[in-house]
């Protein structure tokens, strides 16, 4: 599989390269700044990118931006981003394309080399990851218009599951209640919210994470 990465930072990004390569991805290219990440994905069309929001020259959101506009062209293109915070705005406009294919995680909230290389293969796969403080933000601004207050304690969790990704089996042992409990409480969840149920993982995500970026 081959993977464009995009850190400022040296160790960083060589650590990151080392971690890929290891699990056998190649990669391709190893960039530090917005300009030459733009240039990598459009020339080199990876199977994924890893992407620091923040690059040079402005250190603002470059990252996100080249990525972006990558899509734009490739609109297929699996991009996982990484960041030290969460921020609704790089949250939506990663999420409003609509195609899948995308991530969000914090850094300072991966924990174990898996955690990091199964959410780079997930979304290579055309899967979503979304780490859960994005999803606490989402669900948050969400329950601040009412778009999830119809929803109980137990659906809200439900629901941000989900939107991790995680299948109906990983949400009923995160959460120790049963598969057929799931079921029943996403079923009610797709009631409340007017989202049509699908048995495709992938598609349930973004039905879910459109409805709550509106």
């Amino acid at each position: 599989m081959r993977v464009v990465l995009a850190e400022d930072l040296f160790l960083l990004r060589d650590g990151l390269t080392r971690t890929l390569q290891e699990h056998g991805f190649d990669v391709i290219a190893a960039v530090d700044n917005g300009p030459a990440l733009l240039r990598t994905l459009l020339e080199e069309e990876p199977d994924v990118a890893v992407v620091d929001i923040r690059l040079p020259p402005t250190f603002t959101d470059e990252g996100l931006q080249a990525a972006l506009e990558a899509r734009r062209s490739r609109p297929a293109l699996p991009v996982l981003v990484l960041s030290q915070y969460v921020d609704q705005l790089y949250a939506h406009e990663l999420l409003a394309g609509g195609q899948g294919a995308i991530g969000y995680l914090l850094k300072d909230r991966i924990t174990h080399t898996t955690q990091f290389v199964d959410a780079v293969r997930t979304v290579a796969a055309g899967g979503t990851v979304m780490d859960p403080q994005v999803i606490a933000r989402l669900l948050a601004r969400s329950d601040a218009r009412g778009t999830t207050a119809q929803l109980t304690p137990r659906e809200l969790g439900v629901l941000a599951l989900m939107a991790e990704g995680r299948s109906n089996a990983a949400v009923a042992q995160t959460l120790f209640i049963s598969e057929s409990a799931v079921a029943k409480h996403t079923a009610a969840i797709f009631s409340k919210l007017r989202i049509e149920p699908s048995a495709d993982d992938n598609r349930r995500v973004l039905a879910v994470l459109a409805y709550l970026k509106r």
